[in-house]
């Protein structure tokens, strides 16, 4: 059983967040709480193991008031939470394992709360996921090499710690802006290996115009040489 799988053991109801936003396993949410129902559910949920769902919701038409069962959503743990003097607050959280929406329970709380199936990908030949894995890894290092020399940050590239391949392809897609449609589609895919086939599409399209635009800046900060500095007369 992995550790995410054990985070949530025993659990067969959970506080659903809608939102219009999705979150994946390992990814880092800062939120602000502020409406009475949401306080409510941090409450509730301090009392358990401080879980609540998040479930992406973008209502198309206005009689829709909450998301469809059958969703995919992601369990979200509250890591740190700081406690405004009016009652709001500010929480981190962290995605922890995947989930769908299998109905809802009437709990008699203002939050939804959802009778919830939690999932993991599925198990895969890592002959073939394990170099799928490296090409994504390297991929991603060069174009977050390229961003760093881009963003004109002074030092050494930090080395980026190597994950294993179901939780590289959940990082990386965090790590870049994807839209929502997109994100949702990384987070309901339970093969590793299509999930890590598509970020590899994204980064080739990615990683040559982003080194190129790194090139072009570090040749305009040189006046056009690669080791000539501007000279400027005061």
């Amino acid at each position: 059983m992995s550790e995410a799988s054990e985070k949530v053991l025993g659990i067969k109801q959970l506080a659903i967040f809608p939102l219009p936003l999705v979150l994946l396993p390992y990814e880092l949410l800062p939120l602000h709480i502020f409406e009475p129902r949401y306080r409510k559910m941090l409450d509730d949920i301090e009392i358990g193991k401080n879980m609540f769902g998040v479930t992406l919701f973008e209502p198309q038409e206005e009689f829709i008031e909450k998301p469809e069962v059958g969703t995919i959503g992601c369990v979200a743990e509250v890591r740190e939470k700081q406690t405004l003097e009016d009652g709001r607050s500010n929480i981190l959280t962290m995605g922890v394992i995947r989930y769908q929406l299998v109905d809802y329970i009437d709990e008699g709380e203002e939050y939804l709360t959802g009778d919830v199936e939690f999932f993991e990908d599925e198990k895969e030949d890592e002959e073939i996921l394990n170099p799928l894995a490296d090409e994504v890894f390297e991929l991603f290092r060069r174009v977050a090499k390229a961003a760093h020399k881009l963003s004109g940050q002074q030092g050494d590239f930090p080395e980026i710690p190597k994950a294993d391949p179901e939780q590289l392809s959940f990082l990386v897609s965090a790590a870049f802006n994807l839209d929502n449609q997109l994100k949702y589609k990384m987070l309901e895919t339970r093969s590793t290996s299509d999930r890590l086939k598509r970020l590899k599409d994204i980064l080739r399209q990615s990683v040559k115009q982003i080194e190129e635009s790194a090139k072009i800046n570090k040749i305009s900060r040189t006046n056009g040489h690669a080791n000539k500095k501007i000279d400027i007369d005061l």
